[in-house]
């Protein structure tokens, strides 16, 4: 999340004016993150969350807001797209889609304890399960045919020993993605940027309590194993090396395998996907680093640290799944 486009209380009263959320109470920008324009949004009757789209269309968004709809109506903790007068759940301002959604309590945790891991395992695959009966589909707009695309544009930015890494993994996993075992393996509606800084835990510490996932725009239909290595590649590791903490990786994988059994194709492809989802953010990162966008407020991140992750899950062996 982060702030492109200024949106004033006068801009929020004119939008809120099409919605039975109350009156205008308090507007403030969120500027952590480097996809969204968002801002909390008080009224007299709640607290929610106004997000303008700066990359994704129109025509894309309904799957993001339905299905988190969906979810929201499914009992996942999500945040839950608000209706206009009309029943219409997405609007715009300043020329951009936006959408207003229900304020998720707690915040973030960036140091978490395997309590809060396996709250997050479990709830992940709740989610996905929840998914299943969800009748749209798109594609991860992030996934193998993105990876082809961005790989030239990022890799002049490159040393040598870097840019053949990346052309090898791009090639290593465009061939896995064409494979029979790829096609066996379950997949859905998947969140696809499960990190830290998209849950929140409210009650404390030692006794922490789910408060919910946000952040679903970069969702899409993808394997629910690519999901869960995109959580635990970041959820389950030492920062500062990358490593697994086994202590951690165990309390995810194990809740998520207690609600979603993991399959034998899943395990046999386990190592394949974390180095997926390290590849990923890697470019990603090196797209937002080299090549960012005009913004008020925008603190891209090093991707340095998903080169590192990516060559940990290269050459070493992987935490195993239950």
């Amino acid at each position: 999340m982060a702030v492109f486009t200024p949106v004033n209380e006068t801009d929020a009263r004119a939008l809120l004016a099409d919605y039975s959320l109350g009156e205008l109470r308090a507007l403030r920008g969120i500027p952590s993150g480097i996809e969204n324009t968002n801002y909390f949004l008080t009224t007299s009757r709640g607290e929610y969350v106004l997000t303008l789209f700066e990359r994704l269309t129109r025509e894309q968004l309904p799957f993001y807001i339905d299905l988190m709809t969906h979810l929201a109506e499914h009992g996942i903790p999500v945040p839950h797209p608000q209706a206009a007068h009309d029943g219409r759940r997405l609007a715009e301002l300043h020329g951009k889609p936006c959408t207003i959604a229900t304020l998720l309590p707690g915040k973030c945790e960036m140091d978490p304890l395997p309590g809060h891991c396996a709250q997050v395992g479990a709830t992940l695959a709740r989610m996905h399960l929840a998914g299943r009966d969800f009748p749209a589909f798109q594609p991860n707009l992030l996934g193998v045919d993105w990876w082809r695309e961005t790989a030239p544009v990022v890799a002049p930015y490159l040393g040598a020993d870097a840019a053949a890494m990346l052309g090898d993994e791009v090639a290593f996993q465009a061939a896995f993605a064409g494979s029979e075992a790829y096609r066996e393996l379950p997949s859905g509606p998947a969140h696809c940027d499960l990190f830290r800084d998209n849950v929140l835990f409210a009650g404390t510490r030692e006794a922490p309590v789910l408060g919910g996932f946000i952040d679903f725009y970069f969702a899409g239909c993808d394997t629910w194993l690519f999901d869960l290595a995109v959580c635990a590649n970041d959820w389950c590791i030492d920062h500062a090396s990358g490593e697994f903490r086994p202590e951690l990786a165990q309390a995810l994988l194990g809740a998520y395998a207690q609600v979603r059994p993991l399959t034998d194709i899943e395990r046999a492809s386990w190592r394949t996907l974390l180095r997926a989802a390290a590849l990923r953010f890697w470019m990603s990162r090196l797209r937002d680093f080299y090549l960012p966008r005009p913004a008020q407020t925008l603190t891209p991140h090093d991707p340095t640290h998903f080169e590192r992750i990516l060559r940990l899950r290269r050459d070493g062996v992987p935490f195993p799944l239950p």
